[in-house]
């Protein structure tokens, strides 16, 4: 069973720039047509999907974010990172690491809940102003 778990600082200042790690174990992120997404949850609202890198390394953002959301891996760690940069106290929000199977339509694709795919714990990050 893979495991996913985020890692990163609970407390950014606002106009930062914020980077999360997420840390792969029991499983390859190059493993195939599987795709690695990014994913917040502001506090009693739904999910909210950033972007993904896909098991080929083809990155997606969603539109509201793509001027500021960066995704990239590491595979020697075995590991994938956000980083979402000029942040707000509103970028306050659990962020979730998520693999979901892709199989030919990789590009945008998604775990659209919880219930989909395999997830990290989440980290809480608080953007101060």
């Amino acid at each position: 069973q893979v495991q996913l778990q985020e890692s990163g600082p609970g407390l950014v200042n606002a106009s930062q720039t914020l980077s999360l790690t997420c840390t792969v174990s029991v499983g390859s992120i190059t493993v195939l047509f599987y795709t690695w997404s990014w994913i917040r949850q502001p506090p009693g609202k739904g999910l909210e999907w950033m972007g993904a890198i896909t098991y080929y390394g083809s990155t997606s953002y969603s539109p509201s974010l793509k001027s500021r959301t960066s995704i990239s891996r590491d595979t020697s760690k075995n590991q994938h990172s956000l980083q979402l940069s000029s942040v707000t106290p509103e970028d306050t929000d659990v962020y979730y690491c998520a693999r979901s199977f892709c199989g030919s339509r990789c590009p945008g694709s998604f775990p659209k809940s919880k219930s989909e795919g395999s997830w990290g714990q989440g980290t809480q990050v608080t953007v101060s102003s």
